[in-house]
């Protein structure tokens, strides 16, 4: 056998988990509800792995769940309504979309940069630039 041949019957032979690593992992939401309230406790950890400001995920978080909230000294962030940790989950998941992961590449390593008055969404591994709502 050469070494074509070699190749192509270890790649088929190798499992599929190893094909299909990621290296970014959506991160999912840890909370729980308290009365009327939802209590998100890794609120800051979400932001720091989305590597966004604090501020902006917060701000489309509560726009897209139509709900009132707040960050505590804690870190904590408390919305005022009861909402699921599946529907939150979808939420960052859209904001992962629309603000971190870039449309031509797919991966995360982007930035946003105002430019011309113009929220520019720009990509550090292939250079594209995407014009974004912030």
């Amino acid at each position: 056998m050469n070494y074509e041949e070699l190749l192509e019957r270890a790649q088929k032979n190798m499992p599929k988990v190893v094909h299909e690593i990621e290296r970014f992992e959506m991160p999912k939401v840890k909370g729980h509800l308290e009365g009327n309230k939802t209590v998100i406790s890794n609120f800051n950890q979400i932001a720091q792995t989305l590597r966004r400001p604090i501020d902006h995920l917060l701000k489309f978080l509560l726009k897209q769940l139509a709900t009132p909230g707040e960050i505590k000294r804690s870190g904590l962030l408390v919305l005022g309504a009861k909402i699921s940790a599946g529907r939150v989950n979808q939420k960052v998941k859209e904001y992962a979309i629309n603000y971190v992961l870039c449309p031509q590449c797919g991966k995360p390593d982007t930035e946003i940069k105002k430019e011309s008055g113009l929220n520019i969404l720009r990509c550090q591994a292939c250079g594209s630039k995407q014009n974004i709502k912030a």
